[in-house]
């Protein structure tokens, strides 16, 4: 069975090297490699067996993790924060890979998030073509009226467009 093929960009990403358009950028520049030959042109696939390095430092791989962490409330789905609020990545300080979330909750919110390595998984849970459900349950103070709730059956406005179901 031949070894799987991945974009050199990618493995640089997942790796943890820079983003896959910084990573194209380092690939232009030359300052990539497989199996000692320098690489400037994009479309290199490369597989596990293959040796890729970045100024003669090898790229290692990370074995891909997956996690379930119950968010507790008063904490960032995000890796760092500017304001210096606790982060979901806070719970992963002992691990040696890059590890992020897969979505997002409020601040105020407590709930399930998968944090992982694994940006394949990662973009079919995320990307809306994937078509993955998604549920959410919310608690909220008192009964709502039909009232309180008929603005929501017509839909909700953010950045100037309707996201009704």
């Amino acid at each position: 069975m031949a070894a799987q093929t991945e974009r050199l960009q990618k493995v640089l990403a997942q790796a943890g090297v820079a983003s896959r358009r910084h990573a194209e950028t380092l690939i232009e520049e030359g300052h990539v490699a497989v199996n000692g030959e320098v690489v400037t042109q994009m479309g290199v696939k490369v597989s596990s067996k293959d040796e890729v390095s970045v100024d003669g430092v090898p790229v290692g791989r990370e074995a891909k993790r997956h996690f379930l962490l119950y968010k507790p409330r008063g904490v960032i789905t995000a890796v760092t924060d500017n304001k210096k609020r606790r982060v979901v990545t806070d719970f992963f300080e002992d691990y040696s890979e890059r590890i992020y979330p897969v979505g997002r909750l409020d601040y105020d919110t407590s709930g399930l998030v998968i944090m992982t390595n694994d940006g394949d998984l990662a973009n079919m849970l995320m990307h809306p073509k994937f078509e993955v459900d998604k549920q959410y349950v919310a608690k909220v103070q008192g009964i709502p009226t039909r009232a309180d709730l008929l603005p929501l059956t017509k839909g909700i406005i953010l950045d100037h467009k309707n996201l009704s179901g």
